[in-house]
C-alpha cells in the first residue's frame, strides 16, 4: 500500500533537499550498527551513505519498482555489496525478516501514511532489544520546496504520542535537520 502523496520529483531536485552526512550523524547511524533497514529507499538517497557506515547489511524496501531498478543500477555501478533490495509492500506482507533480528529501523519522510503505527509495529517486530529508529520528517511548521501536504505532516508532537510507551522509549527528542526537515530517535525497550 503506497503512502498517500509520496511521488518524488526529479532525484537531482529530491537530493538538494537533505544535508545527508549531518541526517545520519545526528541519527547515530554509525560503525556501532550491524544490520539496518530502510523502509521507503525511493533513489537511495540514504541508503547508499548509509551502507558505508555500518557493519553489515542494509536491507531497502520500496513499493515502487521504478525506484527499486534505480538503486539496483546505482550498486552495481558502484559495486557495493551489503545492500539486499526488496520490492514489497511491508505493511501488507511485512519485511520478512526474523523477530529481533534487526539493529536498526530508518523511517525517514514516510510517516505521513494513514496509519504509521503500522510501521512501528514492524519496526518493533524485527528490532533488538535496544535497536533504535530514526525517523525524519518534513516540517509542518513552514512552506517547503517539496512534501506532501502541510495537513498530512505529523508533527514531532504527533510522533511522539504514536509510539507506544510500553514498546519504546524516546532517547533523542525532536530536533531541526534545516531546512525542512526534523527529526527524533527512538529506541525498543
Amino acid at each position: 500500500m503506497k503512502v498517500r502523496d509520496s511521488g518524488m520529483p526529479d532525484e537531482m531536485i529530491w537530493n538538494k533537499f537533505f544535508d545527508i552526512d549531518l541526517i545520519l550523524s545526528e541519527l547515530q547511524i554509525d560503525d556501532k550498527i550491524k544490520d539496518l533497514v530502510e523502509i521507503g529507499s525511493g533513489y537511495g538517497t540514504f541508503t547508499i551513505p548509509a551502507s558505508k557506515k555500518i557493519k553489515g547489511k542494509l536491507y531497502a524496501y520500496d513499493i515502487d519498482n521504478e525506484m527499486i531498478e534505480k538503486l539496483k543500477n546505482k550498486i552495481e555501478n558502484q559495486k557495493i555489496e551489503n545492500i539486499v533490495i526488496t520490492h514489497r509492500d511491508i505493511l501488507t506482507q511485512t519485511t520478512g525478516l526474523q523477530d529481533n533480528s534487526i539493529d536498526y529501523v530508518m523511517l525517514f519522510n514516510i510517516l505521513h501514511h494513514d496509519s504509521p503505527s503500522d510501521f512501528f509495529n514492524e519496526a518493533h517486530r524485527i528490532l533488538k532489544p535496544n535497536g533504535k529508529i530514526g525517523i525524519i520528517h518534513w516540517r509542518s511548521d513552514i512552506k517547503t520546496p517539496r512534501g506532501p501536504e502541510l495537513t498530512i505532516r505529523p508533527k514531532p508532537e504527533q510522533i511522539i504520542e504514536w509510539i507506544d510507551n510500553t514498546k519504546f522509549l524516546v532517547t533523542k527528542n525532536p530536533f531541526l535537520l534545516e531546512p525542512y526537515h526534523y527529526g527524533l530517535l527512538i529506541t525498543k525497550i
